[in-house]
């Protein structure tokens, strides 16, 4: 098995050095992301786990300024507001930020929190996204360009990752369901969150410009809360410890999204007349030219992170990433790429793994490529109480109890099951590096050799 010792100790920043503090890097994050000018486009198995490394967090030591009626068990926030949490408030403040200072997540250490040196919306949000039906596509996509799919009620929408890398988030109604599409290019990580909380507010995202180990900090509009985009948390504000409901999403390749969703619809790129909501600057980018080229090449050091690395898996190792009632589970790309179709049970739940290694990266190579990353899907394997256990022989994705082929989607093509999706489980594909630093006690599952038959079964390409 390759390890990778690559742990090193974060350097602590007072929250105004983390917040203000840029280095010349953060230069090359702000070009790369604003784009150019405002006036125009620029059977059940239990796969081998690896125990994790130990988790450096310090806490902070909260002082005696205590928040009237406020329990930390009951509501995840801070009982006390010290003197890192008044600096961050004053520096906000300062910024013209509206947010609740009164209102910290508990586990939030905002010592953690940096600029992405860019200011609040520099990162221009799709407020009022046009999409183009499958039927009548843009004549700009690749075939195995990856896109976000999103399925509410039937409503299948497409979000190419070359947009997405420069908007970062996309606020729409799909399926009559008000939703928020992201992308953290720094981490590789697309997520859905819904928007209307129980109380029917209708919530709309923005990117604040801060970051949390080099994670998308997101912004409502309506509260200036802020939120975690990896964990879909709030973190400061009236938010603060809410957690947003995710929706489950896939990437794909454009041609198979054709293929698979003849009636989806594609976000298209902004024109050169449209404007932001808030800022009323251009949106239009140069989407031709993706910024961070071999950013996500296997040796390559993550941007604008300062945290230990989990010398588990390379920082910048693609991993499918699924939590199960509080257990975090990671299936390391690379093994995947060999083990295209995995059975597999977590917490219970008989799952599945698809992965279709197709799918060209959102990055190019450093001689302007693009290079094939893969993609995921994943699914509950039970279907009208019976558990599924899939093989893959010839491309071809079959289940060993009834003989019935299937899609990645987890749709059945034929055979006695025909006409049966499987159920989709929320994950998400991030860098590990990212992935590790909030979820430090993650089981990495199937990067050991030792597979031996008592331990694991996983399906092998026939």
């Amino acid at each position: 098995m390759l390890s990778y010792n690559l742990k090193r100790q974060r350097r602590r920043l007072s929250p105004l050095q983390a917040i203000f503090g840029l280095t010349v890097a953060v230069a090359v994050l702000t070009v790369a992301c604003s784009g150019g000018s405002d006036d125009g486009p620029s059977g059940d198995q239990v796969v081998p786990t690896i125990a994790p490394t130990e988790s450096p967090a310090t806490p902070i030591a909260p002082d005696s300024t205590s928040v009237p009626g406020r329990d930390l068990e009951e509501d995840g926030l801070k009982v006390a507001i010290g003197p890192d949490e008044r600096a961050v408030s004053a520096a906000l403040t300062g910024q013209g930020w509206e947010t609740d200072f009164t209102r910290f997540a508990a586990d939030l250490d905002v010592r953690n929190l940096s600029s992405g040196g860019v200011p609040r919306d520099g990162i221009a949000s799709l407020d009022a996204p046009r999409f183009a039906p499958v039927s009548d596509p843009p004549d700009y996509m690749r075939d195995q360009e990856p896109v976000i799919v999103l399925d509410v009620n039937g409503d299948v929408r497409g979000y190419p990752l070359s947009i997405m890398t420069f908007h970062e988030i996309v606020n729409d109604v799909v399926g009559g369901e008000p939703v928020t599409v992201t992308f953290c290019p720094l981490c590789n990580t697309s997520l859905v969150f819904e928007r209307t909380r129980p109380d029917t507010t209708v919530l709309e995202f923005g990117v604040s410009g801060f970051l949390q180990n080099s994670d998308l900090i997101m912004y409502d509009r309506q509260s200036e809360s802020l939120w975690q985009q990896i964990t879909g948390t709030g973190l400061i504000g009236t938010y603060a410890a809410v957690q947003l409901k995710f929706l489950p999403v896939s990437i794909t390749g454009w041609s198979d999204f054709v293929t698979s969703f003849p009636d989806g619809q594609i976000l298209l790129r902004p024109t050169d007349t449209e404007r932001h909501s808030v800022t009323g600057r251009a949106l239009a980018r140069d989407y031709s030219r993706p910024p961070y080229p071999g950013y996500d090449d296997i040796n390559s050091s993550p941007f604008l992170y300062d945290g230990p690395f989990d010398g588990r898996l390379a920082p910048v190792e693609r991993i499918a990433s699924v939590t199960l009632d509080d257990l975090d589970i990671a299936y390391p790309y690379s093994f995947l790429s060999e083990q295209p179709v995995i059975n597999d049970v977590i917490s219970g739940v008989p799952i599945t793994v698809f992965f279709d290694n197709g799918t060209d990266s959102a990055f190019t190579s450093r001689s302007g490529n693009f290079s094939k990353s893969g993609s995921t899907t994943l699914f509950n394997r039970t279907v009208n109480e019976q558990v599924l256990t899939f093989d893959l022989a010839s491309d071809v994705i079959t289940d060993n109890e009834t003989g019935s082929t299937w899609d990645k989607f987890g749709n059945a093509t034929s055979g006695e099951l025909i006409g049966t999706r499987l159920e989709p489980i929320t994950h998400a594909a991030h860098f590990w590096f990212a992935w590790a630093a909030f979820k430090p006690d993650t089981e990495v599952r199937g990067t050991t050799e030792e597979l031996t038959a008592d331990l694991v079964e996983i399906t092998s390409p026939g």
